[in-house]
This record gives C-alpha cells, sequence and structure tokens, in this order.
C-alpha cells in the first residue's frame, strides 16, 4: 500500500428525497473537495433522470453508526414493559386511518 496522501478530496455520502414529503434514501458515495462541488457531483450522478426533488450530502466522518454486536441491547423490545404496548386501548368505532 502507499503512503502517498489522498488527493481525491473529502468522501461524502449522498441521500436523494424522490418525492416531496417521502423519506431520504442513501445513493452512494462521492469524493469533492467542499459541499458545494458535492451538491452539484450528487445531482450529476445520482439525479440524472430526474429521479429525485432534494439531494443530502454529508461528510462519511461525521456519520456514526451502532455497533451490530449492540443488536440485542439496543433494540429490545422491551417486552417486560407493558406500558409501551396498545393492549389497553380500545378502539372506537368508525375509526379510520389508525
Amino acid at each position: 500500500m502507499s503512503n502517498a496522501k489522498d488527493n481525491q478530496g473529502t468522501l461524502w455520502e449522498v441521500f436523494i428525497q424522490s418525492k416531496s414529503g417521502l423519506p431520504y434514501k442513501h445513493a452512494g458515495s462521492l469524493h469533492a473537495s467542499d459541499k458545494e462541488l458535492a451538491i452539484q457531483a450528487a445531482r450529476d450522478t445520482y439525479t440524472r433522470r430526474n429521479e429525485g426533488t432534494s439531494i443530502w450530502v454529508v461528510p462519511a466522518e461525521c456519520i456514526v453508526a451502532s455497533n451490530p454486536n449492540d443488536q440485542e441491547e439496543l433494540f429490545d423490545p422491551m417486552n417486560d414493559k407493558v406500558y409501551r404496548h396498545p393492549t389497553f386501548y380500545v378502539m372506537p368505532e368508525g375509526a379510520k386511518h389508525i
């Protein structure tokens, strides 16, 4: 492996919103020297066919992820806390979209 300095710029993660009101989805990664160039490169790379209405670019170094080994601790269903489950609520007749 070479010790040469990486001159590709900052690594950015790109998120695209396909339609207003929908969640953003990860589209991919790219290298750019600043945020303006990252937005332009993301637009040119990931929305060439009008796939999106909005773009987020985030420096990859700013993203923090959980460790898969901590899954049980972080995503425990908390079955011992019955007050978190809607089992004591009676749905009223005629209620829609709840």
